[in-house]
């Protein structure tokens, strides 16, 4: 497989098959993210080489079921070239019964809803979208490039065309001044939007990003290991959604996951043990990206 740079997938991704079919980000601005800095360019890479990956993996991994489009932003793409790797799919791999792929609401609006039907009907299951936070002030200092009423419109627009979305939060995106605004909020997007799956992980900082820079000139201070359990305690509190919540990216202390309503209390209850230290949480040199 040709894999060009860093890849990047969601960790429930981890057994499919990557297929990389675009280059980065088209926006890559986001001040905390770091994933493809050796990437500055959004490009759509050559269809030949797309074919080729998909032989070798028809050869290599002809039982796998599952199918991830790298890279961050592949539902950018236009439609056609969309569809006809999506039909290469289905060709080369016959069992794979689910693809899915990253897509940001400043992508997403440029499809239409018939759009984004054909390439449910021609395998496309899931669409993992970043919400980051529901709070517009931090999206914008955060450089995201659209706000929280745009995000969810076309979230909206994923699922009503048949798609499931999964939407990525960052717990301790705030900071320690704004942690509790950032929990409150991002559990009030989420209701609103009412994914059916959701993840949140913890924020790392990312060398060579505006936010570590900011970090390191004490203009932003990441909350502690306390702190981002008291903020991700906060946002499930105060969460009302129905579906499937995890926090069990490696960058979490505690890992959560949880089917939502029914798991709530059990997951606050796990909270509060871990934030009253009778419950170990994970050793920073176990939370590797």
């Amino acid at each position: 497989m040709d894999l060009q740079g860093t890849v990047i997938r969601p960790p429930s991704e981890a057994g499919s098959i990557l297929l990389q079919v675009s280059l980065g980000c088209t926006h890559g601005k986001c001040a905390f993210c770091g994933a493809y800095l050796d990437k500055p360019r959004f490009a759509i890479k050559e269809h030949g080489q797309v074919l080729a990956d998909l032989a070798w993996a028809a050869r290599n991994m002809p039982d796998i079921r599952r199918l991830f489009l790298c890279d961050g932003d592949a539902l950018s793409m236009p439609q056609r070239l969309l569809e006809e790797i999506l039909d290469a799919v289905r060709e080369h791999l016959p069992r794979v019964t689910r693809v899915a792929a990253y897509g940001n609401a400043r992508g997403l609006r440029h499809k239409s809803m018939a759009e984004l039907r054909r390439l449910r009907e021609k395998g496309l299951g899931m669409v993992y979208m970043g919400l980051e936070s529901g709070d517009d002030s931090i999206l914008k200092r955060m450089n995201k490039g659209c706000g929280i009423d745009r995000i969810i419109e076309q979230g909206h627009r994923v699922m009503e065309a048949g798609l499931k979305l999964n939407v990525t939060v960052i717990n301790g995106l705030g900071g320690v001044e704004h942690s509790m605004e950032h929990a409150r909020e991002t559990a009030r997007a989420l209701s609103e939007l009412g994914p059916q799956q959701a993840a949140a992980l913890s924020l790392m900082l990312v060398p060579g990003t505006p936010l570590h820079r900011d970090s390191e000139q004490g203009l932003f201070v990441v909350p502690d290991a306390m702190g981002m359990l008291a903020e991700l305690r906060e946002m499930v509190a105060h969460l009302h959604m129905k579906g499937l919540f995890l926090a069990n990216h490696a960058s979490n202390y505690v890992p959560v996951r949880a089917r939502l309503p029914r798991d709530k209390d059990a997951v606050l209850h796990d909270l509060d043990s871990a934030l009253a230290g009778q419950d170990r949480i994970r050793d920073e040199s176990l939370r590797r990206l």
